[in-house]
């Protein structure tokens, strides 16, 4: 490996050249080198890895073909970096296929051989020049809408969200985010407002399963005094409360029925009736739904209104679960270890290329929220800089806890008398029991590890006849 620095001391920017052949590492670092670039040359995929992993990296130069490597791996080790460099290709004349297959895959452009100096010295200003408006942008986001640094995600299917996304901001329209618990859905509704002309408006994010039906009512709709008990003033629901800005109803399949048809005719008619009044008032605020429910099948079986589904389907976002975002795993990791690195002051810390390529292969039933508390823990607990396999928990090595393993058997169709529905019901028991134990009893966590909502823990609770003790109740007992 060569580091070389350009007179002005690399101010322009900090270049990695990857290629086999010391001829051409020479001679890529003697123009750079001109141009007043920092460089750095190797010769393999394993030490170009070596070097991202360090940071700094603005731009990678390499060539396709690395002996017994490809300048694609070096391409998704720079693409995993949370502050990934831009990625230029150099290949063989007349065989271009492989590089534009690359660009697919994030490279900013390929180079064929042989090549103009000056074609080369435009291109690698031009990457430069995304990276740093790019560096711009997500610091300017950080500034102006904390939290939404966090919208990391370059696969395809989460590039296509984020499109959805600048599309549909600037509306009014009424926007259904699904998917899984775990997947950010608060994130991208919140992404929808900050990225609109509601920016500067309120955002209120509401739970629509932690309250019961009266209580509800009043959060969305306000109330008048004396309308119920301990109703002493006035008080404007989240609706009005928001006024120009957006109201998140998270959970909303879980709302009761009752209150869903209240909801139907609100959303008609953009007025709300405190409770205990009769006088309706005007709100302006956009309404953003989200659930991890199939609303489809909750209306087929009677559990959300078919009317109230259609009006909030006006636009619907569904985001992919984590196990389907093919190549986003290690961006995240390496993305809120970074952050992590920052809070606890170890700016070295790192995932080793075991560690990274154990979470690579996890399916993640906890989505992205369960990946951000694994990279914490890892962090919090490990002592060296380097985080290595042994800081991840048993389940993702591959040592699973018994209490919290998969079923294992012979498969349901070769087994003569074998009664689904029982070894369902057999298993999700098992499932609820276990997470309990491990929760510590604290159903809200119990709940978040078996990506469930706290209303449907508790009704899986109930009929399973659990009490908090965890021993069957006197209900199931009869």
């Amino acid at each position: 490996m060569t580091s070389v620095q350009g007179g002005d001391l690399g101010s322009r920017g900090h270049i990695l050249v990857v290629d086999d052949e010391l001829s051409m590492r020479e001679y890529l670092e003697l123009l750079l080198q001109r141009e007043g670039y920092s460089v750095t040359s190797v010769a393999s995929v394993k030490a170009a890895c070596d070097v991202l992993a360090l940071d700094g990296v603005d731009l990678v130069i390499s060539d396709l073909k690395l002996g017994t490597g490809s300048g694609l791996d070096v391409l998704r080790a720079a693409r995993a970096r949370s502050a990934s460099p831009e990625v230029v290709l150099i290949t063989a004349y007349g065989t271009p296929a492989a590089a534009v297959e690359a660009m697919r895959e994030g490279a900013y452009d390929y180079i064929c051989k042989p090549f103009d100096n000056e074609e080369l010295r435009l291109l690698v200003q031009k990457a430069l020049e995304k990276r740093t408006l790019r560096q711009e942008n997500s610091g300017l986001r950080a500034r102006l809408f904390p939290g939404l640094d966090g919208a990391v995600g370059q696969s395809e299917r989460m590039q296509a969200v984020w499109a959805l996304v600048e599309k549909v901001a600037s509306g009014r329209s009424t926007v259904l985010v699904t998917g899984e618990s775990g997947t950010g859905k608060e994130l991208v509704a919140r992404a929808i407002h900050m990225r609109g002309t509601r920016a500067a408006r309120p955002f209120l994010p509401f739970n629509c399963a932690a309250l019961n039906e009266g209580t509800l009512e009043s959060e969305l709709f306000g109330h008048v005094k004396g309308a119920f008990t301990g109703a002493t003033t006035d008080r404007s629901g989240l609706l009005v409360a928001a006024g120009d800005g957006t109201v998140m109803l998270d959970e909303v399949g879980e709302m009761p029925l009752a209150t869903q048809v209240k909801l139907l005719r609100v959303l008609q008619e953009r007025k709300v009736k405190p409770v205990g009044s009769a006088a309706e008032i005007p709100f302006q605020a956009r309404v953003i739904a989200a659930t991890n429910r199939r609303l489809e099948a909750e209306v087929k079986a009677g559990r959300f209104r078919e009317d109230l589904f259609y009006r909030l389907n006006v636009i619907t976002l569904e985001l992919p679960p984590l196990r389907e975002r093919s190549g986003d795993v290690s961006l995240l990791a390496n993305y809120f270890l970074s952050r992590l690195s920052e809070e606890l002051g170890r700016p070295g810390l790192r995932f080793s290329p075991e560690t990274l390529g154990l979470l690579e292969r996890y399916p993640f039933p906890g989505n992205v929220r369960q990946l951000q508390n694994m990279v914490e823990r890892a962090a919090t607990l490990s002592d060296s800089d380097l985080l290595g396999p042994s800081t991840l928990p048993p389940a993702v090595r591959g040592d699973t806890d018994p209490a919290v393993r998969p079923v294992e058997g012979s498969e349901p169709g070769l087994v003569a008398g074998f009664n689904l529905e029982r070894h369902l019901d057999d298993s999700e028991r098992r499932y609820l029991v276990a997470a309990m134990k491990q929760a510590g009893g604290v159903k809200t966590r119990a709940a978040e590890l078996l990506g469930l909502s706290f209303r449907s823990f508790r009704y899986r609770l109930a009929k399973h006849g659990l009490t908090d003790d965890l021993e069957p109740g006197s209900a199931s007992d009869a």
